[in-house]
């Protein structure tokens, strides 16, 4: 029966010979045969992002109810009880289902897609959120509540920050926390996410000197909002309206920002670990507030040529897809205003990456859709792409080779 279990519609994104892989890198094979071997249960784990509302046993009885119709029903099998189920997840643990992630979840948007490219560049944004998790001691001192005794939230909270593509809505890469951690925190662990011809997006609540520093130094391009408390030095207009500027580390005196700003001034360079030339573009949203709203982005894109200012203050808004992302795995497959029904920390991080890994084969669906329809992808319904798969779960199981 196992050999026969699938995911319909989700087993194109995660086969069996790449669940095989995760297992022997990560060690968690069965030493005996199990009514539940591990391939199985990380397919059941990613079943429970689909049904996130239903009880452990339901989700099994629907990745498993095609089977007798197919004939690859046992008679003697039966669905196995809820202890047993969770047995089998602690047998498998958190890492097989994080290393599926770090795997599998890669950019889907191809050359074609619309919507996810500027001058060459894929785009990409960076924003967290935190998810309601059951309230256990455990969890409560992994995870922690947000706010403090009587201001304290009524459920513990685990934090996520992810790397999303936007043209697609894919969760590439994605860090698990306590709530207590910043996403500021977080972001630097995603760094080694970012690839070259990538444009990284992100709002002025991912700012800092040191965490822009360290995603420049690598080998995408960055376009990030700023507040009014970072100082900006003009350098030199340029001709599209964006201006040349350095931006300084926190604590440096007035003479030394001077010359500093001279050393650039006169076509010389400036050591990165004290202040960095950037490109600036300013623009503001009237219909967003009565006086004009001015926002200032900054980006590691020097030339106009490449990428004018009014085609990059278009795509900041981009950035806006991340939301759409995250507000998709709370509220249509993790249920509106639903927790995480795991009682324990790992369990929790273990779910976690099974709902992010049936969101990733949903949009991926998504994606092939629209680029075959020469659509949006942002046009396609999640909502629908879950109900789709949830069917071809039910009705047609995957047979493997």
């Amino acid at each position: 029966m196992t050999d026969h279990i699938g995911l319909g519609v989700l087993s194109a994104r995660f086969h069996r010979d790449l669940l095989e892989e995760v297992i022997n890198r990560t060690g968690c094979r069965e030493k005996r045969s199990r009514r539940l071997p591990a391939h199985m249960v990380i397919r059941y784990v990613i079943a429970m992002g689909l049904y996130g509302q239903e009880s452990a046993e339901e989700v099994m009885r629907r990745l498993v109810g095609s089977l007798r119709v197919m004939g690859s029903w046992s008679d003697d099998w039966q669905v196995p009880t809820a202890s047993a189920i969770t047995q089998a997840r602690q047998r498998l643990g958190m890492a097989p289902v994080k290393e599926l992630f770090a795997r599998a979840a890669v950019p889907v948007a191809g050359a074609g897609t619309k919507g996810a490219w500027l001058a060459g560049r894929r785009l990409m944004a960076i924003d967290g959120t935190s998810f309601d998790v059951a309230d256990t001691s455990a969890n409560v001192e992994r995870f922690g509540r947000m706010g403090s005794e009587a201001n304290a939230s009524a459920y513990p909270k685990v934090q996520v920050t992810a790397v999303i593509e936007c043209g697609s809505r894919a969760v590439v890469g994605a860090v698990l926390g306590p709530c207590s951690l910043g996403e500021r925190t977080q972001a630097g662990e995603l760094t080694g996410v970012v690839e070259p011809g990538m444009l990284l997006l992100a709002d002025s609540g991912f700012y800092s000197f040191e965490l822009f520093n360290r995603f420049a130094a690598g080998v995408a391009d960055l376009a990030r909002r700023v507040g009014a408390s970072v100082s900006v030095e003009l350098v030199r207009w340029l001709f599209d309206g964006s201006y040349l500027a350095l931006i300084y580390r926190p604590g440096l005196s007035a003479q030394r920002r001077r010359h500093l700003a001279q050393t650039v001034t006169d076509g010389g360079q400036v050591p990165a670990d004290t202040a960095r030339l950037v490109r600036v573009v300013d623009y503001s949203v009237p219909d967003r507030n009565p006086d004009g709203d001015l926002i200032t982005v900054i980006t590691t894109i020097p030339d106009p040529h490449e990428v004018p200012a009014m085609d990059l203050a278009a795509a900041h808004h981009d950035r806006w897809e991340e939301e759409s992302a995250l507000k998709e795995i709370k509220s249509d497959l993790r249920g509106r205003g639903e927790v995480l029904r795991s009682k324990t920390p790992d369990f929790v991080e273990q779910q976690m990456w099974g709902l992010l890994l049936a969101h990733y084969a949903i949009r991926a669906l998504l994606v092939d859709a629209a680029d075959e329809a020469g659509y949006d992808p942002d046009r396609l319904s999640c909502i629908r792409g879950l109900r789709l798969v949830r069917r071809q779960v039910t009705d047609q199981a995957a047979i493997s080779p």
